[in-house]
């Protein structure tokens, strides 16, 4: 972590990080792609995401979530910076020659070799089923669906550990403490992600979060009533009815999960 000499009030609690894992500074040309800034709209260009715009330019990594090229083993070149992610990404190279970028879990080294397929070691950045997998390991990059790719446990830190294996499933315990069970057939990479430190960053002022395309919210109950439930009153009055949003919904304590969703049966112990 990297902290700023108090010059200004909003400096004196600024962090954030010295990037001395990072060991290039510009990605792989054939790896990045264009990324078109949307300010939370959707395809009809209605607002479904508030607070969003602005920001940094960006250019998109594209990463290899579905860790699919058995058989071969891959050497780390670099640990880079995503600013699309909070975890840092390393780039691969085949013995093939093929490049890919994948999430650096922690620990992993320029230098090491990481492998992917049934014949894999139980080691930080290999990727393997459920099956090959002991248990007690931690993992990250969690297939729900054999051969779609990586869907859970992908942000800085985030580690699920395997807890039993039974017939055709493996209980998972994820970060949230959620425990699911997701099929043995599924690939997970090997190891706990890094750059850790992401959560103990503090913003430290209103332009660093307009950088990362997140614009001002204002709170409900400085609203006038036309704009909000919460708005009016004499005074800093909070209105005294139960919290909502500006469309009415309870926003505290209410459940907005599907009754009888697809995925509860998976669902063995619940977050909360």
């Amino acid at each position: 972590m990297k902290k700023y000499k108090p010059t200004t009030p909003s400096r004196r609690f600024m962090t954030g990080s010295d990037f001395q894992e990072i060991t290039v500074t510009r990605p792989q040309k054939s790896l990045i792609r264009p990324l078109k800034k949307k300010g939370g709209r959707n395809s009809q260009g209605r607002v479904t995401a508030r607070h969003r715009g602005g920001g940094h330019s960006r250019r998109y990594r594209i990463i290899d979530f579905k860790r699919d090229k058995f058989d071969i083993p891959a050497r780390v070149v670099s640990i880079e910076y995503d600013p699309n992610r909070s975890s840092r990404i390393a780039l691969l190279c085949y013995r093939d020659g093929e490049k890919r970028y994948i999430i650096a879990p922690r620990g992993l080294k320029v230098g090491s070799e990481v492998f992917s397929g049934l014949k894999a070691e139980v080691e930080i950045g290999n990727s393997l089923p459920l099956g090959s997998i002991p248990e007690g390991t931690f993992i990250h990059n969690l297939e729900l669906v054999p051969g779609k790719g990586g869907q859970l446990v992908r942000t800085a830190g985030g580690a699920a550990q395997l807890l039993s294996k039974e017939k055709e499933y493996a209980s998972v315990k994820l970060p949230s403490g959620e425990v699911r069970l997701i099929r043995l057939g599924c690939q997970a990479t090997i190891g706990q992600i890094g750059n850790l430190e992401h959560e103990s960053i503090q913003i430290g002022k209103a332009g660093r979060s307009r950088w990362l395309g997140r614009r001002p919210r204002v709170r409900g109950v400085a609203m006038n009533p036309v704009d909000h439930p919460h708005g009016g009153g004499e005074g800093k009055s909070s209105g005294g009815s139960h919290p909502v949003s500006p469309w009415g919904q309870p926003t505290k304590g209410y459940k907005t999960r599907r009754k009888n969703a697809a995925g509860d049966r998976y669902i063995v112990k619940r977050r909360k």
